[in-house]
C-alpha cells in the first residue's frame, strides 16, 4: 500500500458512496486506476465490509449501554458459547473479548431501560456461566468512528 491507498481509505471511511470518479479529483489519479486500486483493497481485505451507519435515534433506540461481563468459568468452550450467543443479540452492536478485571465489554443498543432489562434478563441473569455485570449508561456520544487512517 502506497500514500494513494491510503488516501482513497481515507476518503472512502467517511463517505462509502463516493465514486472513483469523485475520488480521482480529489487524490489526482484516474478514475480507472481509483477502481483497479478499490478492487485491490476488497480482494485484499483491507476494506471488509462497506456499510450504512444508521440512526439509532431516528429507529427508536436512543440508549447505548457499556456493559462489563465477568465469566464465571473461562475454558474455551464456554468462552466460545458466550461468543456464539451474543452475536445472536440484534442489541449488542460491539463486543470484544478483552483483558483485565472483565472478560467481555459490549456496546448494547436499546430503546429504554425496560428493553435493556429484559436483554439483562436473557443474556446475564439466565446466563448460568454469567458471574457479574456491571453497566454504564452513555450519556452523551461524543465520538462514534470505525475510522483507522
Amino acid at each position: 500500500m502506497d500514500e494513494k491507498d491510503h488516501d482513497i481509505l481515507r476518503l472512502i471511511q467517511s463517505n462509502a458512496q463516493l465514486t472513483a470518479e469523485a475520488i480521482s479529483h480529489e487524490i489526482g489519479l484516474s478514475a480507472p486506476a481509483v477502481q483497479k486500486r478499490l478492487k485491490k483493497l476488497r480482494d485484499t481485505g483491507v476494506i471488509e465490509k462497506e456499510i450504512a451507519i444508521l440512526s439509532p435515534a431516528r429507529l427508536g433506540r436512543e440508549m447505548t449501554v457499556i456493559v462489563q461481563v465477568v465469566l464465571e468459568r473461562e475454558s474455551r468452550m464456554h468462552l466460545d458459547a458466550f461468543k456464539r450467543k451474543i452475536r445472536q443479540a440484534s442489541q449488542v452492536q460491539q463486543c470484544y473479548y478483552t483483558t483485565g478485571e472483565a472478560d467481555f465489554i459490549l456496546v448494547v443498543i436499546v430503546g429504554d431501560i425496560k428493553e435493556y432489562e429484559a436483554f439483562t434478563q436473557e443474556y446475564f441473569f439466565d446466563e448460568s456461566n454469567v458471574s457479574r455485570f456491571t453497566s454504564a449508561v452513555v450519556m452523551d456520544r461524543v465520538k462514534v468512528s470505525l475510522d483507522i487512517i
